[in-house]
């Protein structure tokens, strides 16, 4: 027989592969299936980018191996949309680095941080990549647990001393996926206060800083730490500008921390068709119409799921961002968020994500992913309550 290696073990359970099971026994039993337990946008990308792909796709010097100097173009515009964003200072040459979404960077940072033994801390809930990234390092896991009393904001003073002085990163990431919470820059001073403390690289991913609602405006990790001392953050234009097949995104940040991923990144692969990137600097220097109305779409999704849960008694607080809903399981679910999704999948075909796929702080929770039209999303909700009904029935 084969011999593989242990880092496999902790890699092997996954919410969505589970969950991708669930819906494929569904599916084959003759369910018509809502799935709104992925957050990839059902939306499309704006034609102005998709034009601008289509056009590289002809030219011929677009066609070769893209090594990082050939990736200028797209680090100048990186840096000019977090300068106005901002108002940050960015040297594209040493503090931007493409990457395959922010995915790429939570999971390959660890491997240019992380000794075998060395702790990274990271949230819990928390999105799975943070976690498989530590797994792949030979990295110990301390969590932080989030709760609701504490708006799923991590308490640092609960970290253990032993930990601290063998911790080498901090994960964050708000808006946060999977609870939608959203972070203060007074919290991510106090963050970085730690960091610099206990000499600790702090990691943002924010994927999610432009899914905003309300006239809500989530602050970058770069303007807690404006000279970059221990900071690096992860884009994706995949939520932004609908691009999460392009796989496009990228790091910012502590050029020491850039230099490091940009060291195992060599390792691994090149970068993406130049054609992509074309699409992202077209994406990058664009106005915010296009971004704009994802926003719009999303805040309209998520208003008329909550007014539909409402009408069948689930009461949910309004998410500030993301596009998801967080949401505290009802008896007589609430410890198995599991068997809630399973079995929900089974009798509606409605497809939600167990919130312990995400930590043992999300026992007790589920998140939908709002990536369906108003009218669908009634839709499962009325599938929801029919199933919660009978659910109370035989309990």
């Amino acid at each position: 027989m084969l011999h593989f290696a242990q880092r496999l073990t902790s890699l092997r359970s996954n919410v969505f592969a589970d969950m991708d099971r669930a819906k494929a026994a569904a599916r084959q039993a003759g369910q018509e299936i809502i799935d709104l337990s992925l957050g990839s946008s059902d939306l499309p990308t704006a034609d102005f980018i998709l034009h601008e792909i289509e056009r590289s796709l002809w030219d011929s010097q677009t066609h070769q191996y893209l090594l990082f100097h050939g990736t200028r173009a797209f680090r100048e515009a990186a840096a000019a949309w977090y300068q106005r964003r901002y108002q940050i200072e960015v040297n594209p040459e040493t503090e931007v680095l493409p990457l395959v979404g922010s995915q790429e960077g939570t999971a390959h940072l660890p491997l240019a941080l992380l000794n075998p033994g060395d702790y990274a801390l990271l949230l819990d809930p928390g999105y799975p990549s943070h976690y498989g990234g530590v797994a792949l390092a030979g990295g110990q896991i301390h969590r932080l647990p989030l709760r609701a009393e504490r708006e799923f904001l991590p308490d640092f003073s609960e970290i253990p001393p032993q930990v601290c002085d063998r911790a080498r990163m901090m994960v964050l990431s708000y808006p946060h996926n999977p609870t939608t919470a959203t972070a203060s820059i007074t919290f991510f001073e106090e963050a970085l206060t730690f960091c610099d403390k206990y000499n600790v690289a702090l990691v943002h991913d924010f994927p999610y800083g432009d899914l905003v609602f309300d006239g809500h405006r989530p602050p970058s990790i770069l303007q807690a730490d404006v000279e970059k001392r221990r900071s690096i953050e992860f884009f994706t234009l995949s939520k932004s500008y609908n691009m999460g097949g392009f796989r496009v995104g990228y790091a910012i940040g502590n050029p020491e921390l850039i230099l490091a991923l940009r060291q195992v990144k060599a390792a691994v692969d090149f970068n993406q068709y130049q054609g992509i990137f074309n699409g992202a600097i077209a994406a990058l220097n664009s106005d915010l119409k296009a971004v704009q109305a994802t926003v719009d779409c999303f805040r309209e999704r998520r208003d008329a799921f909550l007014d539909a849960m409402q009408d069948i008694g689930w009461a949910i607080p309004i998410p500030q961002a993301t596009m998801y809903v967080w949401a505290q399981l009802p008896e007589p679910w609430r410890g198995d968020s599991i068997g809630f999704c399973e079995a929900l999948v089974q009798e509606t075909g409605v497809a939600v994500s167990p919130g312990i796929g995400f930590g043992e702080s999300g026992e007790g929770y589920v998140r939908f992913a709002l990536v369906r039209s108003p009218q669908v999303l009634t839709t499962a909700v009325q599938r929801i309550s029919v199933f919660l009904r009978k659910s109370l029935a035989t309990s």
